[in-house]
């Protein structure tokens, strides 16, 4: 059966980090890989007790796997949980955020075409989080088309299954503390021509505590980007198969 590894970055989320756990854990215990799939979450440094709770809750929960590191922010956090998941031997690893905007009843549909494409990836239909965040993806998808003339439905999307192999491959593609990381690699497989579906998703607000990018830290990484971009393509080449 094949072995899912469900990818999730947690910062300072002791208010959403049961909920999330109690919301995801079964969909790895239905698609258990014979006992092998695993919840993975990352505390990113979390100054609160994020970490504490999860490790509480995985003393009953034999799929459920914590892990902290040093603070890196959102994209390099997620880098390291795909790089877990390949290392552990992932036939198919998932991702999404802590702060339960998504909805683990909308991954079976994902599940069931995982072996139709390279990737698939949701996008957020009707958004729920606020205005600025939507301003941000249309501004995103704008400079994309612009940098590497791709016309990209949402590339930033926290709600996507890949194929553990097609990951490994374009892994080492993305610098390795990216912030954007999850729009590079987007980018990657649209540039190089894989099969990448994209199903619209529900985007809920934040179910609780706050969030820790508002608009002059999106700003901030925005600009960054801009550049990491420019630079990127450059020196990107075609991936052979």
């Amino acid at each position: 059966m094949d072995k899912l590894y469900i990818v999730i970055p947690a910062y300072n989320e002791a208010e959403n980090i049961r909920q999330v756990i109690e919301e995801w854990y079964p969909v790895v215990e239905k698609y258990n890989g014979d006992g092998e799939s695993r919840l993975v979450i990352i505390d990113d440094g979390s100054k609160d007790n994020t970490y504490e709770i999860m490790c509480g809750l995985a003393e009953e929960r034999p799929l459920l796997y914590p892990v902290t590191k040093p603070n890196a922010g959102h994209g390099a956090t997620v880098l390291y949980g795909y790089r877990y998941a390949v290392e552990h031997g992932a036939d198919y690893i998932f991702q999404t955020d802590s702060d339960g905007q998504t909805r683990p009843e909308e991954f079976h549909q994902f599940w069931e075409n995982r072996k139709k494409y390279s990737a698939v990836i949701g996008y957020r239909n009707h958004r729920e989080d606020g205005f600025s965040r939507i301003v941000v993806t249309k501004t995103l998808k704008l400079v994309l088309r612009l940098i590497f003339g791709l016309n990209v439905t949402d590339a930033n999307t926290p709600f996507r299954l890949m194929g553990g192999e097609i990951l490994e491959e374009y892994l080492p593609d993305i610098p390795r503390d990216f912030n954007l990381s999850n729009v590079m690699l987007t980018v990657l497989l649209l540039y190089n021509k894989e099969k990448v579906e994209f199903i619209p998703i529900t985007f809920r607000p934040r179910q609780g505590g706050v969030n820790s990018i508002n608009l002059p830290k999106i700003t901030k990484i925005g600009i960054q980007a801009v550049k990491d971009f420019r630079t990127i393509k450059k020196g990107m080449k075609r991936h052979e198969r």
